[in-house]
């Protein structure tokens, strides 16, 4: 059967999946990566264990496929940054990670330019973002004067793959992963020569940006066997979007991963900035760069992994759904799961988690329902402004990740939202985007429409429930709990 290799690198792990032509999965492979917290704040990963574990996720898909794909899909988490030797491929230091904010400190310092940066980029100056962690890492010893000479190279965990699949041949990116990097100008669909000044990276240092559908490099024989062509490469959640059919105007989605990720696919015309809203770059139906707006909720389905791995409250993440259900309502709980920092639509760097609410009679029942909760009113924050900001209609959300497969959850989303949640019946897709992207450039489907075909979606419809509605303002009220925690730093004890 002719198929797609998607490889899915995200930040806990790396999936692969064989995908056939008519949608459904042949084969499939995981391996989890490790989280490195040097100091609080800070986030790593091994680039070289990212490397490794990928291609072994990936030769054992093929392998449980039983079949070769003809070609290669990547998607990857985005903003986690890697430099790295041209000479040997070896990274010169962990990478840094979409979630650490070392860089808090150096985003309050751009303050004067943070107009300038929001309006090349479509971004809010803050850590998340690649930049401050590339110019941090190039202020280590010697690292300056080596990307001058030539001898490094950066990118996203796209160009760290694509470089070592294709033997180093290959240093390049797509569009929305360099949109995500603030070096990339939305307008001219470039490396901004002003913003890679600004951040002291030398232009050569980056990777060729390419379309997000098309020939994009080969991978060897002696990493997968054979030599295959790599056709399709997205940022996580503009594959995701794209997994769902996303790119038509109007068309939008939520990923409930270890964050959540709204895009709203706004055309050819840039949208207007809208506070606490990034515009971002997605795909047309061929992978050609359009206009998204985008909110990002830092943690999601992270918060209910703290739960089990931090607080050891739950053994599985799956039993928050009947612990939620037990309870009538969140008897005034709240958990604002700020861990590292709130983004949309706050964007406050130095907010930490913040749990309201409690009382003798709290359980741990009342903090599995309130971080599910708090995924909810948290994509509500959102969603309302993306409408308007947009100004394309919205009457449905498509979701996927992890977290979607909690009936609870879905429901109360649709209920707090007011419009349906449709969740596919693959929820990987993410991937799925990925190998739509390789698929549609070598004709394996010959549109779009074709690549859907076969999908089906479970509809959650709202209730009118009350509840849901009317506890979005105790919500609103933790997080300006958190906020003026975060905020309140000079007031003396």
């Amino acid at each position: 059967m002719t198929c797609v290799l998607a490889i899915d690198q995200g930040t806990t792990g790396t999936t692969c999946l064989v995908i056939g032509q008519n949608g459904r999965i042949l084969g499939r492979a995981y391996r989890e990566i490790t989280q490195y917290y040097p100091q609080p704040g800070w986030v790593e990963h091994d680039a070289h264990e990212i490397l490794d574990r990928t291609v072994a996720a990936a030769r054992e898909a093929i392998a449980d496929a039983g079949v070769d794909p003809i070609v290669i899909g990547i998607t990857n988490q985005r903003e986690t940054i890697v430099v790295w030797e041209r000479a040997t491929g070896r990274a010169v230091h962990h990478a840094i990670v979409w979630q650490d904010r070392r860089t808090a400190d150096r985003c309050l310092e751009l303050a004067p330019q943070a107009a300038m940066i929001a309006e090349k980029t479509g971004l809010v100056t803050d850590p998340y973002f690649s930049a401050t962690k590339l110019e941090w890492l190039l202020q280590q010893p010697g690292m300056r004067e080596r990307a001058k000479r030539g001898e490094l190279a950066a990118g996203t965990i796209d160009s760290w793959l694509v470089w070592h699949l294709t033997g180093g041949e290959s240093h390049v990116t797509d569009h929305t992963n360099a949109s995500r990097t603030m070096l990339y100008d939305l307008g001219t669909h470039a490396w901004s020569p002003e913003l890679c000044a600004l951040f002291g990276v030398p232009a050569d240092l980056l990777p060729r940006i390419v379309p997000s559908s098309g020939l994009i490099g080969t991978a060897v024989a002696s990493v997968l066997g054979h030599e295959i062509p790599i056709m399709g490469i997205a940022g996580d959640q503009q594959a995701a979007l794209f997994g769902q059919g996303g790119w038509h105007t109007g068309s939008g989605k939520n990923t409930y991963g270890t964050g959540a990720f709204l895009l709203l696919n706004t055309g050819t015309v840039r949208p207007q900035s809208a506070t606490g809203l990034l515009t971002t770059i997605a795909c047309d139906e061929r992978g050609n760069p359009v206009y998204a707006l985008e909110a990002s909720i830092f943690i999601a389905g992270a918060a209910v992994q703290w739960l089990r791995d931090g607080l050891g409250i739950i053994a599985d993440s799956s039993e928050t759904e009947g612990l939620a259900r037990s309870l009538d309502s969140n008897d005034g709980v709240y958990f604002v799961p700020a861990l590292v920092g709130l983004g949309a639509p706050d964007w406050e760097p130095n907010a930490r988690g913040t749990i309201v609410g409690l009382t003798r009679g709290s359980t741990r029942a009342h903090f599995a329902r309130a971080a599910l909760e708090a995924m909810a009113y948290a994509t509500n924050d959102v969603l309302g402004d993306m409408r308007t900001q947009g100004g394309v209609p919205f009457d449905r959300l498509r979701v996927d990740g992890g977290a979607t497969a909690n009936d609870w959850l879905m429901q109360f989303q649709a209920d707090v939202l007011g419009v349906p949640v449709e969740r596919p019946d693959i929820v990987e897709t993410t991937a799925m985007g990925a190998a739509g992207l390789a698929g549609l450039a070598v004709g394996l489907w010959a549109n779009g429409d074709e690549f859907l075909a076969g999908r089906h979606f479970t509809r959650f419809i709202p209730t009118g429930d009350a509840t849901a509605t009317a506890g979005y303002a105790g919500w609103r009220r933790a997080v300006r709990g958190a906020l003026s925690w975060a905020r309140d730093t000079d007031r003396a004890l």
